[in-house]
């Protein structure tokens, strides 16, 4: 990691900030989350040597430990794949066990991102949701597919409170997908989950 881009990137935010890219080794992250970062990611180093989510949660708390996984629908078999390296190589490990290894090691969220969704901002894959969080109690979200506000609250109502990450719905706007930076006015922003 870049830690004077970093550095500079912490200064002018006025959020909360998580880095993922590159991180192998728990220092790193330690030096990261020093420079003001709240969390830090790790994917293809956590799959290659999943004791680094355990040396990462000792050294920076398993509150700023987040694992990502991209995954993809397994068409011919069922179940989902995990992907690395921009969704270029497959891992072999499956992905329900793989989730549950990381939040036994430590760490404090998971995030899932759909290969098939992202970008077509038509609606989460709600059947990956649920057994995600049927398999996990920790902190999940989901990316890849969040078109309107309204996939972000049938989300929520499917599974509970989780993390409804979103991409293109921020950059893509009308019928020709201009892009424009777009955010809903609070008062159209979801209920609380349902009961």
């Amino acid at each position: 990691p870049n830690m004077q881009l970093l550095n500079s990137m912490e200064v002018e935010s006025r959020m909360p900030l998580c880095y993922a890219g590159g991180v192998t080794q728990a220092e790193q992250a330690a030096r990261i989350v020093a420079t003001g970062f709240e969390k830090v990611s790790v994917s293809a180093a956590a799959l290659a040597r999943p004791a680094l989510i355990k040396e990462m949660s000792e050294a920076i708390g398993a509150q700023s430990v987040v694992v990502t996984l991209d995954v993809k629908a397994n068409r011919l078999f069922g179940g989902y794949t995990i992907y690395t390296h921009n969704g270029k190589q497959k891992q072999k490990v499956p992905l329900l066990e793989f989730c549950q290894q990381a939040v036994a090691l430590g760490a404090g969220e998971i995030v899932i991102n759909s290969i098939d969704r992202d970008g077509e901002m038509d609606g989460y894959d709600l059947g990956l949701a649920r057994q995600i969080r049927a398999a996990i109690d920790t902190p999940m979200t989901m990316l890849g597919g969040a078109g309107s506000t309204e996939h972000m609250q049938a989300l929520i109502d499917e599974v509970g409170v989780v993390g409804a990450a979103a991409g293109s719905f921020f950059v893509f706007k009308g019928q020709y997908r201009a892009v424009l930076i777009n955010y809903s006015r609070p008062s159209r922003l979801f209920t609380q989950a349902k009961a």
